[in-house]
This record gives structure tokens, sequence and C-alpha cells, in this order.
């Protein structure tokens, strides 16, 4: 592929989330194209990158936590409540040089605006949209529907900010299988993408949205809802340049195939006890990390 003027597509397939990330490293490591980014600095290397599609069939199968990704239980509590909760949308405040987004924000009060740069309070000239209550409901509805997605680009404004959301784009579906039970499918899109440090931790989190999904259709429908496979696109889904070195290391140990080795099930008492311990925190304070207070 190199010189080609082409950047390369990938497919990985892999049942859990550990095997999935290590497959996709990999894969992106021996296959992706050196190609500079807009965060290098003068000395950085290529970062190698591609367009890549993962399908994890069972993201919910043991082992679910990968050992070796850049952060650890706490680090994954505290982005999925995040993103599925909230807890840091009031970080979002340009003016004073904070966020101008969170995922949360964008996907359940998704309120388009010409100017990320005016302050919070600005009178908006939309009423917010929960977008995850309307995938929820539409396939309430109809279970078959095909327009139950939530975006989050704002093409009014985030053409003119320097960190513009990489998550681009939900979708999902039901399907019933053989024995007449609905799988809700989930599929991300993704702009551009950290694999190494931070696929993991972005999938931990939207699995978990999956999750809330498929358990809010099901009370509406008042029928079981089970979770099926996810699918992640990234357009753009690279290993920096500037941690290759770091990733080396990690690389060769991946090489063997037995990621089991290198991963928890999310049960492990020892990963229970940290998570737990992060949620006890968060519901007193929310900005209990990122004070420092670990």
């Amino acid at each position: 592929m190199k010189g080609s003027g082409n950047i390369p597509t990938l497919l990985v397939e892999a049942k859990c989330l550990p095997e999935a990330w290590e497959k996709a490293v990999l894969a992106v490591w021996d296959q992706g194209l050196d190609l500079k980014t807009q965060y290098d600095k003068q000395e950085d290397p290529p970062s190698k990158d591609a367009t890549v599609m993962i399908t994890i069939h069972a993201p919910f199968s043991e082992p679910r936590i990968h050992k070796n990704f850049p952060g650890g239980p706490v680090e994954l509590e505290v982005y999925r409540q995040e993103v599925v909760k909230g807890i840091h949308d009031h970080w979002i405040d340009p003016v004073s040089g904070k966020w101008t987004y969170t995922y949360h924000e964008r996907l359940f009060a998704y309120c388009p605006v010409e100017d990320l740069r005016g302050p919070v309070k600005t009178p908006k000239p939309f009423s917010p949209v929960d977008q995850i209550e309307y995938i929820i409901d539409s396939l309430s509805k109809t279970t078959y529907t095909r327009r139950a997605q939530a975006i989050t680009w704002m093409p009014t404004a985030d053409i003119h900010t320097d960190d513009p959301p990489c998550l681009q784009r939900i979708w999902c579906r039901l399907v019933e299988d053989g024995s007449g039970q609905f799988i809700l499918n989930m599929n991300t899109h993704w702009r551009s993408r950290d694999l190494y440090k931070a696929w993991f931790m972005n999938v931990y989190a939207l699995t978990d949205l999956q999750r809330l999904i498929a358990e809010r259709i099901s009370e509406k429908i008042k029928r079981p809802v089970r979770i099926g496979r996810y699918v992640d696109i990234s357009d753009s889904l690279h290993l920096y340049g500037k941690y290759l070195e770091e990733i080396k290391a990690e690389v060769e140990k991946m090489r063997d195939g037995q990621y089991q080795n290198r991963s928890w099930e999310s049960t492990h008492p020892a990963f229970e006890m940290m998570v737990q311990e992060a949620r006890d925190r968060l519901a007193k304070d929310p900005d209990w990390y990122a004070k420092g207070n670990r």
C-alpha cells in the first residue's frame, strides 16, 4: 500500500473487547500507512494510519477488560460515567477555556449553535434534542426501523474549533433471532481515533450505552432485548508516531495471540473493588478524579 496514495482499509473481527483491541493494534501496526497529523511536533515520526471496521460479536463476553490499555479500572469508570451519565457536562464552558462539548451532551442534549465560544447560558436557537431517547422510542414503536441514529457533528460550529468530536454517529437496529428474541445491534462511526490510548475506553463506554438502550427498549415493549454485535468504524484509526516506541513493547506481547493472559473478567474481585470505590467517590464529587484524589 505504501506509495499507492490510498489509505489501507482493514477489517477486524473478534468475540470480546480485549481480543478486538489487540487485533486492531496489530493490524494497524503491520499494515497502517505512515502519515503525519496536525498534532505532531517537528521531531515526531509519522503515525501509522488506516480506515478500520471492527466487529465485536459479543461485546459483553468475558474477558471484557484488558489489563494493559493505557489506563485502569478507575479511568474506565470515570469515562463510562462521563459518556453515559454526563458527570462532566458542567465542564462545558469554552469562554473559560474549558471543553466545547462532551459526547453525553451531544447525544442526550444535541443543540446546534453557530459559535461554541459563546457563554454557556446564551439563548440557543433550538431546543435540546435527546437523541438517545429518540433511538429508544423509535425502536420501541417500529422495531425494524433503520432510522434510529444519533449524531454529534455541528457543521455550524465544529469546523471552527481545534478539537471537534471524534465520534460522529451512532446507529442502532433490532433484529429477531431464531427463537424470536430481539437483539440490539449497534454501529458507531468515528472521524478520527487514537487506537492505543483512546479506543478501548471509547468502546467500553459506548457498549455500556448499547446495554442501556437495550434495557430501556425492553422496558417499553415488555419483551427481552439482548445485546448484539457492536461494529466500530473509524475513518482514521491511528497509532501516533510519538507513542511508537511505547507501543512496540505491547505489540511484541500481542504477537502470541494469547490476549486472555493480559485480560481480566469484569467480575474479577480486584476490578470490581476499584470500580466500586470510583463509583462511591464520584457519587460524592464528580470532579474527584480530575482533582487528583486517587
